[in-house]
C-alpha cells in the first residue's frame, strides 16, 4: 500500500474531497465526494454558506475513512475571502462573498489614505475591489463593529484549519491574496495596515507553505469513526498556488495558465518583480512554496462562459460546454470581441445580452447565436492571454517559447488550440486536476515522501498525459489580434 492523502479543494461553484496514493513513483487519483459551492444571498448580501461546506468535509473524511483511510489532509480554496471569529473560536456571521457589492468604491477611498504608487511599491498585488484590504475597509466602514469583537480574521482554508485543528494561522501563499503583505519582507505591512487604519491584532501569524499544522482535533475523529489521527497540512492554501506546483515543467523558468472560472496567467520566479512597468500594467506577486513570487494577471475566464450557459440553461435551453463549443466551430470567425476583464463581466447577470450589450456599445457586429457568442468569448479570451503573455513578458524580460495549461479549463481543445494560435507559441495542456494534484504534492513534501518541487513535478508529469497544441493558423491570428486591440484598446 502506498501513502494515502486527503485533499480538499474548494472552488467557486463546488468543492470535491479526492485520495492521492503515492507509491514512490507516481500519484494516483480516486475522488470520493463532491458537492455544490453556491452562494446564499440574504438581505442583499452574499455569504458563503462555509458551514455547509465544513460538513461536506466531514462527509468527505467519513468516505475516505471508508476507502481504507488517510495519513494526512490539507485544503485549497479561491483567494481573498475570509471568517472573523472572536476570542471563544466562534464564528462571527458567515464569511462574505468576494462578488458582494460592499467593496465598490473602496480602492479610491484607500487612495486617499495611502499613495497608489506607494500601496503597490508594498504589496506588488493587483488592485481589485475584491481583495481583502478592500473587503476590510468596508467592513470598518459599514459595520465597525464587526471588527471590534473579532479576535481573528482568518482566510478561507486557514478557516478550516482553525476548524479541524483549533490552530489560528495564516499560511503563506493565502496570506498574500490579501493585499496586506509586504511582498518583499513577506510579513504584513505595519505601514500600510497604519495608514488604513486597520487593526492589525486580528491578522494571524504567518506560517510558511507546507507547514504541519498540527494533529485534527481527537473530538473530530471520535465525530466521524477515525481510528488514527492525521496531520492537518497548510499546503498552499491559494489554490493557483497548488496548480503551479502541479505544472510538469523541466525548466526552472516557465509560463503557465491555470484556466477555470479564472484565469491565472504567470511565472514562478525567484524575488517578487516590483517596478514601473508591473505597476502600469497591474501586475501582482503571490506568494508560493519556498517563499517563490509568483509573477501573475489575474483574468476572468470560463466565468463568462459559465454564466451564459447557467442563463440559456434558465431559460430551458440546456447544452453542455462541448455542444456549445460545437455550435461555435461552425461560426464565422473573428467577428466581435470582448474585454473579459471589463467590469460588466465580472458580475453575476444575463452574460449573453451583457456580450451583446458591448458589442453594440463599441460598433461591432452584435452576436445573435449561442455559437456566435461562444466563438466571440473563447476568441476573445485567446487575444487577452496573447496581450497578458506580451505584457509578462515585457516586465520579466525574457520571452517564452511555450505555454504550460493546467486545470479544467484544458477540458476544452477549443480553448487550448485558440490560445496556441493567439499567443503563437506551443501549449502544453496537463493537468486537469492541477489544484488537487499540486496539494497532495505539497503534503508528500511536507511528510518527507518527496523532497522538492522538482521532484514532485517529475512525480506529476509521470502520472499524467500531457497534450501538445502547436499553432497552425498565426497569420490569420495575428491579423484578426490587430482588431481585437483596437477594439479593446490595448
Amino acid at each position: 500500500m502506498g501513502k494515502k492523502i486527503l485533499a480538499f479543494d474548494y472552488g467557486a461553484s463546488s468543492g470535491r474531497a479526492i485520495i492521492g496514493e503515492y507509491d514512490g513513483n507516481k500519484i494516483m487519483l480516486e475522488e470520493i465526494h463532491r458537492f455544490a459551492n453556491d452562494p446564499v444571498i440574504v438581505n442583499k448580501t452574499m455569504y458563503w454558506d462555509t458551514l455547509r461546506l465544513f460538513f461536506e468535509m466531514k462527509q468527505g473524511m467519513i468516505k475516505a475513512k471508508l476507502a481504507g483511510g488517510f495519513d494526512s489532509v490539507a485544503v485549497d480554496t479561491w483567494g481573498v475571502d475570509f471568517g472573523l471569529i472572536d476570542e471563544e473560536g466562534n464564528l462571527l456571521e458567515n464569511p462574505i462573498h468576494y462578488r458582494d457589492e460592499r467593496t465598490v468604491g473602496m480602492i479610491e477611498k484607500s487612495f486617499e489614505k495611502l499613495d497608489r504608487d506607494k500601496f503597490y511599491q508594498i504589496t506588488g498585488i493587483q488592485f481589485m475591489e475584491l481583495n481583502t484590504v478592500f473587503q476590510l475597509l468596508a467592513l470598518k466602514e459599514q459595520r465597525p463593529e464587526l471588527l471590534d469583537r473579532a479576535d481573528k480574521m482568518l482566510l478561507t482554508p486557514d478557516l478550516f484549519n482553525f476548524f479541524l485543528t483549533g490552530e489560528k494561522k495564516a499560511e503563506y501563499s493565502i496570506a498574500s491574496t490579501t493585499q496586506l503583505l509586504d511582498a518583499k519582507e513577506g510579513n504584513w505591512s505595519k505601514e500600510l495596515l497604519e495608514c488604513l487604519d486597520l487593526p492589525e491584532s486580528i491578522l494571524p501569524t504567518i506560517v510558511p507553505t507546507g507547514t504541519v499544522i498540527g494533529k485534527m482535533n481527537k473530538s473530530i475523529c471520535d465525530e466521524l469513526g477515525l481510528s488514527n489521527i492525521p496531520e492537518v497540512i497548510a499546503v498552499a492554501g491559494h489554490d493557483t498556488q497548488c496548480a503551479m506546483a502541479s505544472v510538469p515543467a523541466k525548466e526552472k523558468d516557465f509560463l503557465f495558465i491555470s484556466c477555470g472560472t479564472w484565469s491565472l496567467f504567470g511565472s514562478e520566479l525567484d524575488a517578487p518583480i516590483i517596478n514601473e512597468t508591473s505597476y502600469r500594467l497591474n501586475v501582482t506577486n503571490e506568494g508560493g512554496y519556498q517563499q517563490k513570487a509568483s509573477f501573475l494577471k489575474n483574468i476572468v475566464g470560463l466565468w463568462i462562459m459559465q454564466e451564459s450557459r447557467k442563463h440559456w440553461i434558465s431559460e430551458g435551453e440546456v447544452f453542455s460546454f462541448d455542444e456549445l463549443e460545437a455550435m461555435a466551430d461552425k461560426e464565422e470567425p473573428f467577428r466581435c470581441f470582448i474585454d473579459s476583464d471589463a467590469p460588466e463581466f465580472v458580475t453575476s447577470g444575463n452574460m449573453p445580452r451583457k456580450i451583446q450589450e458591448y458589442c453594440k456599445k463599441t460598433g461591432q457586429y452584435v452576436p445573435q447565436t449561442k455559437g456566435e457568442i461562444v466563438r466571440c468569448i473563447m476568441e476573445s479570451l485567446a487575444f487577452k492571454y496573447d496581450a497578458t503573455k506580451e505584457a509578462l513578458e515585457a516586465c520579466i524580460g525574457k520571452t517564452y517559447s511555450a505555454i504550460y495549461m493546467v486545470g479544467g479549463g484544458i477540458k476544452s481543445p477549443m480553448l487550448c488550440e485558440y490560445a496556441a494560435n493567439a499567443c503563437g507559441c506551443d501549449v502544453m495542456a496537463g493537468p486537469v486536476e492541477a489544484t488537487v494534484y499540486g496539494n497532495i504534492a505539497l503534503q508528500l513534501i511536507a511528510t518527507g515522501e518527496i523532497k522538492t518541487m522538482q521532484e514532485a513535478r517529475d512525480v506529476i508529469a509521470a502520472s499524467i498525459d500531457i497534450a501538445k497544441y502547436t499553432p497552425d493558423e498565426k497569420e490569420k491570428w495575428r491579423a484578426a489580434r490587430e482588431s481585437y486591440r483596437a477594439i479593446i484598446g490595448k
